[in-house]
This record gives C-alpha cells, sequence and structure tokens, in this order.
C-alpha cells in the first residue's frame, strides 16, 4: 500500500556514502531515520548493501544498519514478478529497476552513470534522479 512520504529506491554506492556522518550525502541516511521517505528494497537488494557494507566498515556495524533496514516503519520490501533487463551495461543493477517498477516508487536514486540510459526509456517509467537531487527534494520537505 502506497502513503503519501515518497517512495524511493537508492542504489548501493548512495545508500554507503550516506551512512558516513561527515559525507554531504549522510542527509539520506538521517532522513530515512527520521521517517521523511519510505525505502523500497528487495532481498538482493538488502544482501548487496550487506556485502558492500562489509567491505567498508566491521562486522558491527554492518549488523547494525541491517537491524535498522529490517524494523524501520518506513522500510518497504517488495518482490519483483518481472525483469525488465532495462541496464544492459551492469545487469547485476538491474534489480534496482525492477524494484522501482513493481513498487510503483517515485525515485530511483542514483550516481552511477549506466543508469542514465533510463532517461531515454519510455516503458516502464522510471524516475531517476541523483543524489544531489534527492538532497534538494528532501530539503523541500523540510
Amino acid at each position: 500500500m502506497k502513503t503519501n512520504r515518497l517512495r524511493i529506491v537508492l542504489d548501493t554506492n548512495v545508500f554507503l556514502v550516506s551512512l558516513a556522518e561527515q559525507s554531504p550525502y549522510s542527509i539520506i541516511f538521517d532522513a530515512l531515520l527520521e521517517g521523511k521517505f519510505e525505502l523500497t528494497v528487495h532481498n538482493e537488494i538488502i544482501t548487496e548493501y550487506e556485502e558492500v557494507i562489509g567491505k567498508r566498515y566491521d562486522k558491527e556495524t554492518v549488523s547494525d544498519v541491517l537491524e535498522l533496514i529490517l524494523h524501520l516503519d518506513n522500510i518497504y520490501r517488495q518482490e519483483v514478478y518481472y525483469q525488465w533487463g532495462l541496464i544492459p551495461n551492469d545487469p547485476d543493477d538491474n534489480k534496482f529497476v525492477d524494484v522501482c517498477v513493481a513498487s510503483q516508487s517515485d525515485y530511483l536514486v542514483s550516481n552511477d552513470k549506466h543508469f542514465n540510459i533510463l532517461k531515454t526509456t519510455r516503458f516502464p517509467p522510471v524516475n531517476l534522479i541523483s543524489a544531489e537531487n534527492f538532497i534538494q527534494i528532501l530539503s523541500e520537505l523540510s
């Protein structure tokens, strides 16, 4: 069920850089904790978050972040029943697009250039925005 909050999908790199308190992107993670938007995930996305965070942080931090993801009220878990295959240059990233489409999320937030193909894809519609643009949207919500 869709709520009035923004529903977004965060690619792993944006999620990772939002975790560091000194990062200019920490605003995103803080807004997630404050319930300002819904984060849409799938088991494959959670697994990738875990793997990538584990390369940069200790096991305790990984565990704490995963606990949050699994228990926050504004985390929306989405099943995917169709794989669109819209990202030919990095097929592993198709999971983010598929979750975005299936959940009817408002935005897919990524700074990765290979997602730019979505800007020329008419169907299914995916609203791709950069982390910087998402931060701007969050500032307007406050």
